[in-house]
């Protein structure tokens, strides 16, 4: 049977309609997908508020310190003039000695043998002596009865003065052998107080060795450095204020003192100037305590300088730094300085300021060059709020609340 055109014509109509809805579908499918990948815009950077603060001039108020040691004026080590085994050891750190005091000894036995020895070589030499004295006597007696010629008197007395030089010698080397027995026991040569201990006993040394460390009585110093830009300002004669660490009684004193000695030479290691101080006074700190020490040639209180709080400082690169507002466009750009000390807990300023100049005082991690900012205002404090005494009362007594109004 066949289709009348009307037919032929509905059906090619659904047939176009099935052909494009798969097409809508993807269609739609792809739109969503590129509106999902897409980057959303970025939003704007926040205008930040940033403290400011205006450079000025201002004194300052503290002078440079350092730390000091209080050390001996004089430390000698002390050791034995002879090798040997340490037997005993009488002191300890700390102690205190006096002149002639033992501090060590070492096993004298063979010490004690060589002088036994030396004292034989003098029995023999006194017996060759007496013996060539004798023989001399004699021939001496024949001489003046003509019985010999003076050549063999000259002999016997050339023999009689050999004799008597290895009997010297042979006293001498009794005499040396007899003080090194001597030199086995270790005293003290002067009074003071025992700072380091070098040997134990039962270990064996040679001569010269150093067994123990002796801080002298006398005159005490305060041993401190500087570094190489200060030390050509310190001269010996100047004065410095001293003050202790512990502050108790008697010691919260302020002490003086005077320089004695300026390093000619750096220390290898730390690059600075030892200074050395004559405490004055006869109430003297302990050796070892820790001084705080102010030179008053390195004195700057009340000079004027440029100082700045270390929250305004930043790190750029290997410089330090500050933002500085340029106030005409409200942005910031990052300003060099040159910071040459500190004082309590400002930064001051040697170079890349001057007055007048705007800088953000807190916050500068956050920032960068050319950012636009708005100067922070503090708020105003808010109206007190009703005293709490108040408030309770007009919530328990509704009633007068409501008449009062």
């Amino acid at each position: 049977m066949s289709a009348t055109p009307r037919q032929a014509l509905q059906a090619a109509n659904r047939f176009q309609a099935f052909a494009t809805w798969p097409q809508l579908l993807l269609i739609g499918f792809l739109a969503a997908i590129s509106t999902g990948c897409s980057k959303p815009e970025a939003a704007p950077e926040p205008m930040r508020a940033v403290r400011i603060l205006t450079v000025g001039v201002d004194s300052l108020q503290a002078g440079l310190e350092y730390a000091a040691e209080v050390r001996p004026r004089v430390e000698s080590s002390l050791g034995f003039r002879v090798a040997g085994k340490i037997t005993r050891r009488e002191v300890e750190v700390g102690q205190r000695v006096r002149a002639g005091q033992l501090i060590a000894q070492v096993d004298p036995q063979d010490l004690k043998l060589a002088a036994d020895a030396a004292r034989a070589q003098v029995a023999a030499a006194k017996t060759n002596r007496d013996l060539a004295a004798a023989d001399f006597k004699r021939y001496k007696d024949l001489r003046d009865q003509n019985f010999i010629g003076a050549a063999d008197l000259d002999r016997r007395e050339s023999t009689l003065k050999a004799a008597q030089a290895q009997l010297d010698q042979a006293q001498a080397q009794l005499a040396a052998q007899g003080n090194q027995a001597a030199y086995a026991s270790l005293v003290a040569d002067v009074s003071g107080v025992v700072t380091a201990v070098l040997a134990e006993t039962g270990q064996v040394v040679t001569a010269g060795s150093p067994i123990v460390r002796i801080a002298q009585d006398g005159p005490r110093d305060a041993v401190f450095s500087v570094p190489e830009d200060k030390v050509t300002a310190v001269h010996p004669g100047s004065s410095v204020a001293i003050r202790r660490w512990a502050q108790d009684g008697a010691g919260s004193a302020t002490l003086s003192g005077t320089v004695r000695e300026v390093a000619a030479i750096a220390d290898p290691a730390t690059r600075t100037y030892q200074i050395k101080v004559t405490l004055n006074g006869t109430e003297m700190p302990p050796l070892g305590s820790t001084l705080y020490v102010q030179p008053q040639s390195l004195e700057h209180s009340g000079t004027l300088a440029i100082k700045l709080p270390t929250s305004a400082l930043k790190q750029d690169g290997q410089v330090s730094a500050v933002w500085v507002l340029d106030k005409a466009s409200m942005t910031i750009h990052s300003q060099p300085v040159l910071i040459a000390t500190a004082d309590v807990n400002d930064a001051v300023i040697a170079a890349g300021l001057k007055p007048g100049d705007l800088v953000v005082s807190a916050g500068v991690h956050v920032l960068s060059p050319g950012q636009k900012v708005t100067i922070y205002q503090e708020k105003a404090p808010e109206a007190a709020a009703e005293p709490a005494s108040a408030a309770i009362k007009s919530v328990a007594n509704p009633a007068s609340a409501a008449a009062a109004k």
